[in-house]
């Protein structure tokens, strides 16, 4: 097929858990034929959700837009313990002793939990992970960490707009996040943890929306094939 002819839009992919971002790349170019593909923001491994996947030339130059766009997360954070990661995957590196251990202890109230939650509300700054894919001297902080290493980070002005929080019973609490592009939800809940006195790390993490584009239009990765692909794309 002429370069001319050939077809340039977006996916929008419900990103199972245990794969990269990246792993629904290489699929989706095994899938379309097409190497230029590019995704509009990194979902970590563990997580779900919504991933805008754009397919040609025309659609990867305008992924830089929409990785512009703000987002919506639900998150389960675990509270009561810390791992290396600020997720499930990690290593617990401490753990604080809940009502099961500890029935006259403390532990946070659904008041004390109300009260924390409104304090990350608005303008923040907040320090990308070591574990993430933020690149720092040409190298993913990711890659540095799993060497051992650990780098200076510098804070980064992020945006949240709402958090509302959905369920809780100890140790998990459940919040739904409206965040600007660039924030580490997985940061938020170590910092949530912190401030609660108990620690935390995210247990579950989706991904609702992109800007004005819904999960709940997104197709599962395994229903894409190559005899459909083409029906599925949009142009944004």
């Amino acid at each position: 097929m002429l370069e001319s002819q050939r077809l340039s839009g977006f996916l929008l992919i419900n990103k199972p858990a245990g794969i990269t971002s990246h792993d629904v790349v290489d699929r989706l170019r095994r899938v379309t034929s097409e190497k230029r593909i590019g995704h509009s923001g990194t979902l970590d491994p563990f997580a779900t959700g919504l991933l805008i996947v754009g397919v040609g030339r025309d659609a990867t130059k305008r992924l830089g837009e929409l990785q512009k766009l703000g987002k919506t997360y639900r998150a389960t954070l675990m509270l009561g313990a810390t791992s290396d990661t600020g997720d499930k995957t990690g290593t617990i590196i401490a753990r604080h002793p809940g009502p099961d251990q500890d029935p006259i202890g403390f532990w946070p109230s659904q008041n004390d939990v109300t009260a924390v939650l409104k304090k990350f509300v608005g303008d923040l700054q907040q320090i990308p992970p070591m574990y993430s894919a933020k690149k720092i001297a040409g190298k993913k902080l990711y890659e540095l960490a799993r060497e051992g290493k650990t780098v200076e980070r510098k804070p980064i002005s992020i945006t949240i707009s709402n958090i509302e929080l959905l369920a809780y019973k100890w140790p998990k609490l459940e919040i739904e996040v409206d965040c600007s592009s660039g924030t580490y939800i997985r940061t938020l809940g170590e910092d949530i943890g912190a401030t609660l006195g108990c620690g935390a790390y995210v247990d579950v993490l989706e991904r609702l929306s992109i800007g004005g584009y819904r999960l709940q239009d997104a197709w599962e990765l395994s229903k894409i094939t190559s005899e459909n692909w083409q029906n599925h794309l949009i142009s944004l």
